[in-house]
C-alpha cells in the first residue's frame, strides 16, 4: 500500500499542486476511519472538517494525513498503535501526532505506518508483523521510531505486511513479510525485520505495494513485478509467484501504478488505463468479472492521470480532475451514494476538483483531497 502522495509522470491534472486542499472520506467507518467524529458508514464523499490545508493522505485500517504546514494527523482504528500517539485508543476525528512540523511523505499498511521527514529520515510505528517496521524485531510501536540513522530515503510504500523504499541513490530496499510469495524481491521467501537491498541496481524510480505483491518502475520507464501471482496480479501471463523482480511485458511507457489485494492498476504515459489480476466484483473495470494475468486496457480513453486500488475496489482521477470508482461497494466505498457493485468506471459526483486519492490493498474506506 503506497501511500505516499501518488503522483504520476503522465498527463498532469489541471489543478495546481499548490492549491489549498480539503479532505473527504467515504465507505466503511466502523472505527471512525473517515474522521467525521462518528462510526457511521457513508456512501458518498463527506468533508472531514472545514480546513483547506491538507497535503497528503494514506490509509490502512486507520487513516493518516499531513497538512501543508508539515504536521501529521491520525485517526481510525489503533489496535497496534498505528496512530503514533503513544497508545492504542481509536479516534473518530483527526488528532495531531506529536508537535513536529517536519513530516513530508506518508504510507500505511493495514496496521503499520511509515513517514519520511523533510530531512530524509524514515520513521515507523504500529504493528511489526513479520518485521514490517524494519526495526530488527517484531515488537509493535505506538510512537514514531526512526529506522536506522540514514537521511537518504526518498520514497516509501507499504504492502499488506511488507514495506518497500527507495533511497536517493536509486537503490531499492524491502523488509517485512515474505513467506510463500517472495514479495520482498530477495530471491527467497524468508521474512526480514530490517531493510535489505533488492539487487544492486540504482535505476529504480517509483514503487507500489499490493497485499502480497510489489511493483516498481525503472528510470527507463519499464515496469517490474514480484511476489504473489495467485490471480495473475504480476501481469506476467501466468499465476506463478516470483521472488525476484521480473519485467512486465516489454513496454517502457508506464507512468503511475497501484497494487491492491490481488490485482494491479497502471497508467501509461499516453494517459491510457490498464488493469490485471483478480477481477471479483469487477475491480479491474473491464465490464466483467474475469481474472486477467496480463495488462488489459480499461476502455479507450487516454485521459487518466492517477489510480489507487483498495480492498476489492478501484479509484482513479482523470486529467480533468474528475473522480471515478468501480468494484466492490457493499459499504459504500465507491462513493456513489449506494451500495451497488460496478464493473466499469463510474464518475463520483460531478466535481472536477479532485487532486489526490489514497489507497491500501486491504482498506474498506476511501480518502481523497480536493482543491
Amino acid at each position: 500500500m503506497l501511500f505516499q502522495k501518488l503522483m504520476g509522470k503522465g498527463p498532469a491534472s489541471v489543478i495546481s499542486p499548490s492549491a489549498p486542499k480539503t479532505l473527504w472520506g467515504w465507505g466503511n467507518n466502523t472505527d471512525g476511519q473517515l474522521g467525521l467524529g462518528d462510526i457511521i458508514n457513508r456512501s458518498s464523499p463527506v468533508q472531514t472538517g472545514s480546513l483547506t490545508t491538507w497535503s497528503a493522505v494514506a490509509i490502512g485500517n486507520h487513516s493518516l494525513a499531513t497538512k501543508s504546514d508539515g504536521t501529521l494527523w491520525a485517526w481510525g482504528v489503533n489496535t497496534h498503535g498505528q496512530h503514533g500517539l503513544g497508545d492504542v485508543a481509536s479516534r473518530s476525528s483527526p488528532v495531531q501526532v506529536g508537535a513536529l512540523a517536519t513530516w513530508s511523505k506518508i504510507t500505511s499498511g493495514p496496521a503499520h505506518s511509515l513517514s519520511l521527514k523533510t530531512d530524509g529520515t524514515l520513521w515507523v510505528w504500529g504493528r511489526s508483523y513479520s518485521g514490517s517496521l524494519g526495526l530488527g524485531d517484531i515488537v509493535s510501536r505506538s510512537s514514531p521510531v526512526q529506522l536506522g540513522t540514514l537521511a537518504t530515503w526518498s520514497q516509501i510504500t507499504a504492502g499488506g505486511y511488507h514495506s518497500i523504499t527507495l533511497k536517493t541513490d536509486g537503490t531499492l530496499w524491502a523488509w517485512g513479510r515474505n513467506e510463500n510469495s517472495g514479495q520482498l524481491g530477495l530471491a527467497d521467501t524468508v521474512s526480514r525485520s530490517s531493510p535489505v537491498q533488492v539487487g544492486t541496481l540504482t535505476t529504480w524510480t517509483m514503487i507500489a505495494g499490493g497485499s502480497s505483491h510489489s511493483l516498481a518502475t525503472k528510470s527507463d520507464g519499464t515496469l517490474w513485478a514480484w511476489g504473489s501471482s495467485l490471480r495473475g496480479q504480476l501481469g506476467l501471463s501466468d499465476v506463478v509467484d516470483r521472488s525476484s523482480p521480473v519485467q512486465v511485458g516489454t513496454l517502457a511507457t508506464w507512468s503511475q501504478f497501484s497494487g491492491s489485494l490481488n490485482s494491479s492498476l497502471a497508467v501509461k504515459t499516453d494517459g491510457t488505463l490498464w488493469a490485471w489480476g483478480q477481477n471479483t466484483n469487477g475491480i479491474l473495470g473491464l465490464d466483467d468479472i474475469m481474472h486477467r494475468s496480463s495488462p488489459v486496457q480499461v476502455g479507450t480513453l487516454a485521459t487518466w492521470s492517477q489510480v489507487a486500488g483498495g480492498s476489492s475496489f478501484s479509484l482513479a482521477i482523470k486529467t480533468d480532475g474528475t473522480l471515478w470508482a468501480w468494484g466492490y461497494n457493499a459499504d459504500g466505498r465507491l462513493g456513489l451514494g449506494n451500495v451497488a457493485y460496478r464493473s466499469s468506471p463510474v464518475q463520483v459526483g460531478t466535481l472536477a476538483t479532485w487532486t489526490t486519492i489514497a489507497k491500501v490493498p486491504q482498506a474498506s474506506h476511501s480518502l481523497a483531497l480536493r482543491a
